[in-house]
């Protein structure tokens, strides 16, 4: 059985939206946020107290992009990946990186520095020039679907997953009005897949159920 440590509109919801996509069979644990903070008995699985942590057998994996491709490659063949012998491998593999390195990364200092640091530790000045900066690697995703693509790829696929959540933080942190057209029709599009609702559905039930995760 997979195992799935996650925490409510994180990271983690890349691989959890990755297992519904795919069907496959899993245990949700969801941990409160930081959980290295609010919940230490998690660092006994993963030393960095970060999320997510998807176990499967022998298997710890704590980035959650590649935990996407994990899935893919472990328990395809599936369209949700791209070959390498298919033409667009190189670019579902730079997708999958975006993802995370080029576009949640600047979110992760905006987050800093607009909303969990202390009042007296915020630089609203910061928050705003990394914002911009987000916004500024939104181009390389807008040229791509201006270019007749419905997905970042031929088709749906882990790159859409990856930077899909990246547009979903953009959300929780108030940024979408700032989206263009183009970003916010993909982001449409990708929130009214299956997949998605179930994943979002899957958190919120773990949440209400008030489980103890270590249990």
């Amino acid at each position: 059985m997979i195992t799935l440590w996650h925490c409510m509109n994180a990271r983690s919801f890349r691989p959890l939206w990755a297992l519904e996509e795919m069907g496959l069979r899993y245990e949700l644990r969801l941990l409160p946020f930081p959980p290295r903070v609010e919940a230490p008995a998690f660092l006994e699985r993963n030393p960095l107290g970060t999320i997510p942590l998807l176990e499967d057998g022998d298997a710890r994996m704590t980035e959650s992009a590649a935990c996407c491709q994990y899935l893919a490659d472990r328990y395809g063949p599936t369209p949700l990946a791209v070959r390498p012998e298919e033409p667009d491998f190189a670019a579902y593999l730079n997708g999958l990186h975006y993802g995370e390195a080029t576009l949640t990364f600047p979110q992760t200092l905006v987050l800093r520095y607009a909303r969990f640091e202390p009042a007296e530790r915020q630089i609203p000045q910061v928050a705003e020039d990394y914002a911009r900066w987000f916004f500024a690697r939104l181009r390389a995703l807008t040229a791509r679907l201006d270019d007749g693509r419905e997905w970042y790829c031929g088709r749906f696929t882990m790159a859409d997953i990856s930077v899909g959540y990246a547009l979903m933080l953009a959300v929780q942190i108030g940024m979408q009005d700032r989206f263009n057209p183009t970003i916010a029709a993909y982001l449409d599009r990708l929130r009214a897949r299956d997949g998605w609702r179930r994943a979002d559905a899957a958190q919120n039930s773990a949440a209400a159920s008030a489980a103890d995760p270590f249990a």
